[in-house]
């Protein structure tokens, strides 16, 4: 294969069934299959599920800031180069940190990690959530997942939620600001908290009481964890919840709540989401819902709003969407 030929090549091309990036000439020939191409370039799908951030913010991004500007293939499909996804991995730790888009996006991943050291801790955890926290650093698989199962025996849902698993999420936030946790170890994580707490929640007795709240987030906003966080406090103070999973398109949701005679629709909202965008889904919702279903939101991407939606209520913490539930109770008493 002659370097003059892979200089006329006209575009790169991505093959969805094999994986493989590869370039073609004018022709349609395939001039060059090197693997430093192969493995530095990712489609949308992949960037979204590796970095957290959704199609959309990455579009947006890319028109709002000129920042991620990635390749084309033949079929006009973005492809992204692996410098980008690091510096889109910097961007979401920072983010997640407390930092608005507008103002580090365009910063080099230098910049990106001195301020990601700046925001690390050296203030230790809980013995309690070190332990666990160490199994996990360590690869103990066997001996992580135990730690969790023996922290919810002995704190029952509720406080296995609201002590462990949100300290777990603090710190593990931590240990990646400090550089001490890989990609691959936050998926374990997230996988076990998510069969754990799965399977608490329909181990607990009976179906609940009112409010029958329906959980669920918009397209865009894939995260489980904190939807079944929601999911599982609800269920240990006795609500009756109605899990939709993530991505419900709006008429969807509309459509279920008479169907499953819903009380309240709580909507979850993290880092992953743009503020906007979940403001703007919750207004829309509220538009095309009665009066009479309350739309309780809450999560990541909400944490600065400072103006709800009329008729949508704000729950910042666990003890406001506990305080919600019997406020609710109080006000319906013949549920």
């Amino acid at each position: 294969m002659s370097k003059s030929k892979i200089h006329v090549a006209s575009y790169i091309a991505y093959n969805k069934a094999t994986n493989a990036i590869f370039v073609q000439d004018n022709n349609g020939d395939i001039v060059s299959t090197n693997s430093a191409i192969q493995g530095s370039l990712y489609n949308i799908a992949a960037v979204e599920r590796d970095t957290g951030l959704s199609k959309d913010i990455l579009r947006v991004w890319e028109r709002r800031y000129g920042f991620p500007k990635p390749e084309r293939d033949h079929n006009d499909e973005r492809l992204y180069t692996l410098p980008q996804m690091e510096k889109l991995r910097l961007l979401r730790l920072l983010i997640d940190s407390g930092y608005r888009p507008g103002k580090i996006v365009n910063q080099d991943a230098a910049e990106l990690s001195r301020l990601i050291s700046d925001q690390s801790t050296e203030k230790a955890p809980p013995p309690e959530i070190a332990g666990i926290l160490e199994l996990l650093l360590r690869h103990d698989i066997d001996g992580f997942r135990n730690a969790l199962v023996q922290a919810l025996m002995k704190q029952g849902l509720l406080r296995f939620v609201t002590d462990t698993v949100t300290g777990l999420n603090h710190w593990i936030g931590e240990a990646w600001l400090a550089g001490k946790i890989a990609v691959f170890d936050e998926h374990l994580y997230s996988e076990h908290v998510q069969n754990i707490l799965r399977n608490a929640i329909v181990a607990q007795p009976g179906r609940g009481s009112g409010p029958r709240v329906l959980l669920t987030s918009l397209p865009g906003e894939k995260h489980r964890i904190g939807l079944l966080m929601v999911e599982a406090v609800l269920a240990a103070e006795g609500a009756n919840c109605v899990a939709l999973g993530t991505e419900t398109p709006i008429i969807d949701i509309k459509n279920a709540v008479p169907a499953y005679q819903v009380d309240v629709v709580a909507l979850s909202f993290s880092s992953a989401m743009t503020q906007s965008a979940a403001l703007a889904g919750l207004e829309e919702l509220r538009g095309l819902l009665p009066d009479s279903t309350e739309v309780w939101g809450g999560g990541a991407a909400l944490s600065r709003a400072r103006k709800i939606p009329h008729g949508v209520l704000l729950l910042r913490s666990f003890d406001d969407m506990r305080y919600a539930l019997e406020r609710w109770r109080v006000e319906n008493p013949q549920h």
